[in-house]
């Protein structure tokens, strides 16, 4: 069967050949020959390898979805043309490093339902990548290179184990769509402020309590976060002897202040120091006085409205982090109420 669909592509120079559900479980070597072929569909399929000689082809588009994979195939390294590649419902538990290096142009990567349990830093060479979608696997981590993707717009990681995410996704400025349902996620890093395109975000069915500070000026359109263990607690009262404040806030504070202006001296010799440079890239913002700090001497809980104050469609009241500065709580009668963690 496959033998002669291949014939009939050669016959009549076919851009694409569908084999999909066909029960083929080995390729023929005559696929060498198709180099007008950019379109090739072999899922629901038995295939468990692939010949080499389809590192002729020229393809753009590529499904092997629903087959008997337990490795991701080592030709695809040479099919630098790729654009979008399914690989969803295999065995596959890993990613070969040197397989990504040889697919500088893929932007649609699906691994759904396979049995991938970490993805190698290497995954920054995907450039151009737009969508990764890894659903139904076992993740237990992510790595932080993946927030060098800097086309990446969506990223689907339902139904896995992860029980945190990098700081560095938030790199992602042109995200549209996140998806964290069904892990085992208790907190969300602060600076969510960054994903100023988001526009979905779906949480649900992990074990979050409340949500990141600033997490209220994100531009939301749809926001799933049903069966978590929200905060739903009696307001505690927290008080706070003066105290001088230290040297290293105070330092700290002039810093990080320098740091935004890219004028000043400390902003030019920062990358001088790389611990220093990653020590300040942990600051955060006052929920008063909006200047950045260190350390956070109060946190308290506030009650979002969706409707209210994201202007989304339904009309429910969510719990968001709240950080102060010790200036602030120092400045302002050191009483307020919320959760003290100081």
């Amino acid at each position: 069967m496959a033998n002669e669909l291949v014939v009939r592509a050669l016959k009549g120079n076919a851009k694409k050949i569908n084999l999909s559900s066909r029960n083929i479980d080995k390729l023929p070597k005559a696929f060498s020959r198709l180099t007008c072929v950019l379109v090739l569909q072999l899922n629901n399929n038995c295939l468990a390898s692939l010949p080499l000689e389809l590192q002729c082809l020229r393809l753009t588009e590529l499904n092997l979805g629903n087959n008997d994979f337990e490795d991701i195939p080592v030709v695809l390294k040479h099919l630098n043309s790729l654009k979008k590649l399914y690989l969803f419902g295999n065995k596959i538990s890993s990613l070969p490093p040197d397989v990504l290096e040889g697919l500088p142009y893929l932007s649609i990567l699906n691994l759904n339902h396979n049995k991938i349990t970490d993805l190698p830093s290497e995954i920054q060479r995907l450039r151009n990548l737009e969508m990764i979608s890894l659903t139904d696997n076992q993740l237990e981590a992510i790595p932080a290179e993946i927030g060098l993707l800097k086309k990446l717009t969506e990223i689907n990681l339902t139904n896995n184990k992860l029980t945190e995410i990098p700081r560095q996704l938030y790199n992602l400025t042109q995200w549209w769509k996140l998806h964290l349902a069904r892990n085992n996620l208790t907190d969300l890093p602060e600076g969510v402020r960054g994903l100023e395109n988001l526009k979905r975000l779906d949480v649900a069915g992990n074990q979050l309590s409340m949500f990141p500070a600033d997490f209220q000026f994100l531009c939301l359109e749809d926001l799933f976060f049903e069966g978590n263990t929200l905060v739903q607690l009696e307001l505690l009262h927290s008080t706070q002897k003066m105290e001088v404040l230290s040297l290293k806030e105070h330092a700290a504070r002039f810093v990080l202040k320098e740091v935004l202006n890219k004028l000043s001296v400390v902003f030019r010799a920062l990358p001088l120091y790389p611990d220093l440079q990653s020590t300040l890239s942990h600051w955060h913002r006052c929920a008063l006085c909006l200047q950045p700090f260190l350390t956070t001497w109060l946190e308290c809980v506030q009650f979002i409205n969706l409707r209210k104050d994201m202007g989304m469609r339904r009309s429910q009241n969510i719990p968001v982090r709240v950080l102060l500065c010790s200036y602030c709580f120092n400045k302002a009668g050191h009483s307020f109420y919320g959760v003290a963690k100081i």
